[in-house]
């Protein structure tokens, strides 16, 4: 950001970019300056600080205004402790929702995880930015919301996996005192119903997958490990390909950095009996064949697909082993906190998926309870 000593003469003659917009700071007011939009049209501004909170003012257009009137308002407006004196309500008329963007991802990426970072970064230039670029961050609507997501019918996936970081964009732009508080436009906004991808192994295929590990076993006991404890804990793949030998220790896994933060992984006896029968060379509990690297996912990846087209269960992800470990446990009567909690759920409304294996219980309970009461079979 430019600072100098602005004037009339200098203000008049400054030139838009071609993309973007340009800030040049005053050096004899702090946080006063002008902004040059793509557009070609200037606005003096103030940014300061009220009771710790980020608040640009607006102070009106450079067309109709002179530098030394701009000056004497933004004077005024340091003087005040109040956030919501001046032009402030009309700030987000001057700012690019890009740029919101850009500072968003900028201070708020230390709350994601660092693929989690990437793959909201790739969401925001590729579904996002190319409809809402050049846009001022106050004049966005719900209508506007809904009209972009409708416009992503065709890859509901990425219209889902899009609208948090939208909603993220638009939430901080009211911390940062671009927008009022309680106006994003994205809360409430439906999602698409997609086909349940979730894939639960019934009991024989169960037993199908355990008699193809045990023939395994021999010369791939390592990637045999692997899958047995995706099957005996719930962990995600990350999670188990990720452990380090001190991270196992008094019967539980500590892992260090899950997808939800760091959680304890209590084990069973089966589980507990595979981690200890495992060799301990170097750090990695699951280090590469050729040494000095945990075990890649392409190559569990290439080991299951074996598998499981060995065992009959070609249409079973990787991922699908956590999700068969939670409807064991439903089955088993654990309640739906206490799953969330094995699986390491931030969110209870993440568990609920589950829900319909509980509903399907409940009914078998049903039908079974009719012979018992006296009502017809």
């Amino acid at each position: 950001m430019v600072k100098s000593r602005l004037t009339q003469r200098r203000v008049d003659a400054l030139k838009p970019l071609e993309k973007k917009p340009q800030d040049i700071r005053d050096c004899v007011i702090r946080g006063f300056g002008v902004r040059v939009l793509p557009s070609g049209r200037k606005c003096y501004f103030l940014h300061r600080q009220v009771d710790g909170t980020r608040v640009w003012h607006s102070i009106g257009d450079a067309r109709s205004m002179t530098l030394e009137c701009a000056r004497e308002q933004a004077a005024s407006l340091l003087a005040s402790r109040s956030r919501n004196d001046g032009a402030f309500p009309d700030d987000g008329q001057t700012i690019l929702f890009e740029d919101v963007a850009e500072e968003v991802f900028r201070r708020y990426k230390r709350h994601w995880k660092p693929r989690t970072l990437r793959v909201n970064l790739g969401y925001c230039r590729n579904q996002i930015l190319p409809w809402f670029r050049g846009r001022a961050i106050g004049d966005i609507t719900r209508r506007d919301v809904q009209r972009w997501f409708a416009s992503l019918h065709a890859t509901p996936v990425a219209a889902d996996r899009s609208a948090p970081v939208l909603s993220v964009i638009l939430g901080q732009a009211e911390v940062y005192g671009y927008r009022a508080q309680g106006s994003n436009p994205c809360t409430g906004i439906k999602r698409y119903r997609r086909r349940n991808r979730e894939r639960f192994l019934n009991d024989d295929e169960i037993r199908r997958l355990s008699r193809v590990l045990d023939k395994r076993l021999a010369k791939q006991p390592l990637l045999t490990a692997v899958v047995r404890l995706l099957v005996l804990t719930g962990c995600r793949t990350s999670e188990i390909l990720s452990l380090k030998w001190p991270d196992y220790r008094e019967g539980k896994l500590y892992l260090r950095d899950s997808k939800t933060g760091p959680r304890t992984v209590w084990l069973s006896s089966p589980a507990r009996r595979i981690l200890d029968g495992l060799p301990r060379r170097g750090c990695w509990m699951f280090p590469s064949l050729r040494g000095g690297r945990q075990l890649s996912k392409d190559t569990l990846h290439l080991f299951w697909c074996d598998v499981s087209a060995e065992a009959g269960i070609a249409d079973v992800r990787c991922h699908d082993l956590r999700h068969t470990y939670a409807s064991v446990a439903l089955a088993h009567g654990e309640t739906i906190l206490t799953i969330g909690r094995l699986l390491g759920h931030n969110d209870p409304a993440t568990t609920l998926k589950y829900t319909h294996l509980a509903d399907a219980s409940v009914h078998e309970t049903a039908e079974a309870l009719v012979p018992i009461l006296g009502g017809e079979g």
